[in-house]
């Protein structure tokens, strides 16, 4: 396993407690749309085995041509004690990445994608929305919707509708669980999912119950836990 140790190169405030770290992209490492990375602080791999609070999964808002590795989270004034050493750290300061990977690509497969999200989950997507408007190539269509109730709506310069890209936010679950009723029609499309793990099952649920089947569900997963989600 390669660990990557690379700075910190700048800190954007995107709305009240939410803040993207933006890394020093090192030699050689790349990804692609859609892509989550393990993400740690220095002692995380001190001692007989990984200390597992010093260490998240999170998924990378940012493309390579962006010049930089991007990572948005959500720092409140009570938090994890991971989050507290994140808020503390200086310009300069080196974080590890590592088995970085990407369950959630762009398909092309000539179908409509939709993409639900809660909250500061919208920063998986934006580098989806981004591939797609430099290349639309076998998707119709592309739309995003996301429900957050601080109503600090996050990336709106990317996720602004154009003719083929569709972008609504909303501010309530009910309103939200309401225009996914109205998206599962599309009984041909493509529906990627990343919040939480309760928002995940009652998305699900709302969309299997709307006749979407599993084979058009995206999930940031590993297999088997998509499998435990479509279960539940």
């Amino acid at each position: 396993m390669q660990i990557y140790w690379t700075p910190i190169q700048q800190v954007v405030q995107e709305a009240r407690d939410t803040y993207t770290f933006k890394l020093e992209l090192p030699g050689g490492f790349t990804w692609e749309e859609g892509a989550h990375t393990h993400f740690a602080l220095e002692g995380f791999n001190q001692g007989d085995k990984p200390n597992r609070t010093l260490i998240r999964h999170m998924s990378i808002s940012t493309l390579p041509h962006e010049g930089a590795i991007g990572i948005t989270t959500r720092v409140k004034p009570e938090c994890s004690t991971f989050k507290s050493m994140l808020r503390d750290m200086k310009i300069g300061d080196k974080v590890a990445i590592f088995k970085t990977y990407s369950n959630v690509p762009l398909k092309r497969e000539g179908k409509n994608v939709y993409l639900l999200s809660s909250g500061v989950g919208i920063a998986t997507f934006r580098p989806l929305v981004l591939a797609y408007s430099a290349n639309r190539e076998g998707v119709p269509h592309l739309h995003s919707l996301n429900v957050d109730s601080s109503q600090q709506y996050l990336f709106s310069d990317v996720f602004e509708s154009t003719d083929t890209f569709t972008s609504e936010f909303v501010d309530s679950r009910p309103v939200y669980y309401e225009k996914v009723e109205t998206l599962a029609s599309d009984q041909d499309g493509l529906f990627y999912v990343v919040g939480s793990d309760d928002f995940l099952h009652e998305t699900i649920a709302t969309l299997r119950q709307n006749g979407v089947t599993p084979d058009q569900i995206m999930l940031d997963k590993h297999d088997f836990q998509f499998e435990d989600f479509l279960k539940a």
